[in-house]
């Protein structure tokens, strides 16, 4: 990537919330509580599923891959982000900006397929669940797992490929706390080509998963009416409970951010990035151990586990020292 004054391009400026800097005590430490309550939520979900055999489900198969994107995903911009707060050196290298543009729109891409994927998953189990478990096979779980992986890396190959291939006339001074939203406008290049992918890969996805998740919860409401006992009502409401939660959340946010005009406050679309990128998926691990009723039963499971055990480990080590 070449400047418009003939030299390379080796490094942007991420501005990030230099307009607050009076505050950036406050805004490391909020952003540090909600990425370390991030990755010890995702981190302790898949151990969990890991640990309980009342997990091994597709469902829970698909929640533990779901919180390993959730911290790739807010991996690839929050520890900029708090360095870009606490230092003055706001700089990222061409190659440090490239991987977090790949990174952060590979795992984005990745989020919205499994979370159809979960969406159909509810729905063979409650529209059609004589045939669940052929249907949600451990073989078609792993191949929808490894078609969201192909289809995020190519998304994010192809548009990350045609960005950094661009000529930079204007700055290489972002006003973000990451590098996706205005590498584009800095251009003198012809950005026909990078906006149609854009427009036709994201357009494509966003809808093809949005399709998918509302026709699924379209059938499973329409199996729920027509059951006639209210336990088994109760039962499906709360199996779909939290994924419905977190996609309502997570695909609300997206459209604020996507469907409001462009001459909005910028300010405004910032904060919504925060909330769509790293807030959510502090929320995603909460969101799914307060309504999921197998994952408190293996949390009481592994607290009477640590409490048969520690007691133990604690006499062996008394005894331990005694002998020395």
């Amino acid at each position: 990537m070449t400047h418009g004054n003939g030299t390379e391009v080796t490094d942007f400026f991420l501005l990030g919330f230099s307009a607050q800097h009076r505050f950036w005590h406050v805004l490391f430490i909020v952003f540090l509580l909600i990425y370390l309550t991030s990755m010890v939520g995702n981190i302790g979900m898949i151990l969990l599923i890991k640990a309980d055999f009342r997990c091994q489900t597709p469902m829970y198969f698909f929640l533990q891959y779901l919180a390993f994107v959730d911290i790739c995903y807010t991996s690839a911009i929050t520890p900029k982000t708090l360095q870009n707060i606490i230092s003055e050196n706001k700089s990222i290298s061409f190659m440090g900006c490239m991987m977090q543009l790949w990174v952060y729109a590979k795992f984005a891409t990745n989020d919205h397929y499994l979370l159809a994927a979960m969406a159909m998953d509810h729905y063979e189990a409650i529209y059609n669940p004589l045939h669940y478990s052929t249907v949600m096979s451990q073989t078609v779980c792993i191949l929808l797992v490894a078609g969201s992986y192909v289809i995020g890396s190519v998304n994010s190959s192809v548009h990350t490929g045609l960005t950094f291939s661009l000529y930079i006339c204007k700055s290489h001074i972002i006003n973000h706390f990451y590098d996706a939203p205005q590498i584009l406008a800095f251009s003198c290049s012809d950005i026909g080509t990078n906006i149609m992918l854009l427009v036709v890969f994201v357009g494509f996805n966003l809808m093809f998963n949005m399709s998918v998740v509302i026709f699924s919860y379209i059938y499973i409401l329409s199996a729920i009416l027509k059951m006639s006992s209210t336990a088994g009502r109760e039962k499906s409401f709360l199996t779909c409970a939290s994924h419905l939660t977190a996609v309502t959340v997570f695909y609300g946010t997206l459209s604020y951010m996507y469907l409001q005009p462009h001459s909005n406050n910028y300010q405004n679309m910032k904060f919504a990035s925060i909330f769509y990128g790293i807030v959510i998926l502090m929320l995603n691990p909460l969101i799914y151990s307060l309504r999921n009723k197998e994952v408190k039963e293996a949390l009481k499971v592994i607290q009477k586990k640590f409490f048969l055990i520690g007691p133990k480990l604690l006499n062996s080590a008394n005894q331990s020292i005694q002998y020395m």
